[in-house]
């Protein structure tokens, strides 16, 4: 039986096999935790506490800025130090709530709730309480994405467990270590949706996962397990949703308007911790990893913990890396320096002992269209590229480059080597910012 996909995509080497098959290991952090006030697409969250505040574990440290915004929780107890700007992952400088770990662990107390006798607005207030975002990457608040127009017209809540980016095993570990967590909270979220069905869209390089799962909803009349083939990004939005449902949308849509609502399987268990359990988004998984690690592996880890604390747990580097990555190779941001804090949206740090890219020389295009091949949103990528190059911007919307997912197959694919997605993303920016102008 063929496996269900998209037309495109790429499949690199995936790097799994250093550190898929390590447990979860719970790292506490040993320095000051950092809360960048910026975790989320939106208003930045609002300090509710000052230097010199004694914290606990679980406590709001600072409120949403608005609906399109979350709030933020310490993550140790201890006192706070400062509310500064300090830089994070992507080079700038954020504020953010700077707080001194006492070592104590003193922690609020959680109310538990049962989601079959809570009404929807509960629900959702207790997943926008406790500070939820996409913890995919993209950090949008989901108390936002589940809260479309039309409630009733939702006819499908994809819970995305495909995790195609290479070397990245969090999403893997979770669903071995904590299926029951991943189908509660995708039950969670289909008592907001009455008429939908849950789909948990697994790529076919976890067999183990898809029978736990499969075990564990053989009696769930509303849910069902897909199994998707190993290519990249099958896990993109766009790509999930027709690979699982056929139902297509571009970029000027949203999953809510051809009837789908899609998380991360990260986000999803949080749900349950935080409808379920009562508890706010405070950890999350990271995976440490690459050939220049001594010791890849898995780290449950408190929010704001530095990077370079996970580095040393992970035994430090066994070689010089060329390279440092937060995230995956393929959409993961460049780092020039481990002393940055994780947050929500943290899910890898990937060190490499060559960089590959640099060392590549582009040459001049030809012709062999295998970026058209490639690229998943059936795309002409060398074009668009050309055009971008050439700052034509009614040119580049025109032949659809606002339909580009910055993926990066087609940089991948190309024998030419040249620099397609950095061409076409520079000229998506530029055109974004011109029309919020």
């Amino acid at each position: 039986m063929a496996k269900l996909t998209f037309a495109g995509g790429i499949h690199p080497y995936d790097g799994k096999e250093l550190s898929k098959d390590k447990p979860i290991t719970d790292y506490l952090p040993k320095g000051d935790l950092v809360y960048p006030l910026s975790q989320h697409i939106g208003a930045p969250a609002a300090p509710i506490v000052k230097p010199g505040d004694h914290v606990k574990t679980g406590q709001k440290i600072a409120e949403a800025g608005g609906f399109v915004s979350a709030p933020v929780y310490a993550t140790v107890s201890g006192t706070v130090k400062s509310i500064e700007p300090r830089r994070v992952v992507v080079g700038d400088k954020v504020m953010c709530i700077v707080l001194e770990n006492d070592h104590q662990y003193e922690e609020v107390t959680y109310e538990p709730g049962d989601p079959e006798e809570m009404s929807r607005e509960e629900i959702l207030s207790r997943i926008k309480e406790a500070g939820i975002v996409g913890m995919g990457g993209a950090g949008f608040p989901t108390h936002v994405k589940l809260s479309p127009k039309e409630p009733d017209k939702i006819d499908y809540v994809i819970a995305n467990c495909a995790e195609c980016e290479p070397y990245l095993t969090s999403d893997y570990r979770r669903i071995l270590e904590e299926p029951e967590k991943v189908v509660g909270g995708l039950k969670t979220i289909l008592e907001l949706f009455p008429n939908a069905t849950g789909i948990l869209g697994v790529e076919d390089n976890k067999p183990d996962c898809i029978k736990i799962l499969k075990d564990l909803t053989r009696d769930e009349s509303r849910i069902l397990v897909k199994e998707l083939a190993t290519k990249y990004p099958q896990g993109a939005e766009r790509q999930l949703i027709y690979a699982t449902t056929k139902r297509k949308l571009n970029s000027s849509m949203l999953p809510a308007d051809v009837g789908c609502v899609v998380n991360n399987v990260d986000t999803v268990v949080a749900i349950y911790n935080a409808v379920v359990l009562g508890r706010p988004l405070m950890h999350r998984i990271v995976t440490v990893t690459g050939d220049a690690v001594a010791d890849p592996r898995n780290f449950r880890v408190c929010v704001g913990t530095s990077y370079k604390e996970l580095m040393d747990a992970a035994g430090g580097l066994k070689a010089e890396p060329e390279k440092i990555i937060c995230g995956g190779p393929m959409m993961g941001f460049s780092l020039f320096e481990l002393d940055v804090p994780t947050t929500k949206s943290a899910s890898a740090l990937l060190c490499l002992t060559k960089d590959e890219v640099s060392r590549m020389e582009p040459s001049a295009c030809i012709n062999c269209g295998r970026c058209v091949e490639a690229c998943p949103s059936t795309l002409v990528p060398s074009r668009l590229a050309d055009i971008a190059e050439r700052h034509n911007k009614e040119e580049f919307v025109r032949l659809d480059g606002m339909e580009c997912c910055e993926c990066g197959c087609c940089s991948f694919i190309c024998p030419a080597k040249r620099h397609l997605t950095q061409s076409i993303k520079s000229m998506r920016k530029i055109i974004l910012a011109d029309r919020k102008k």
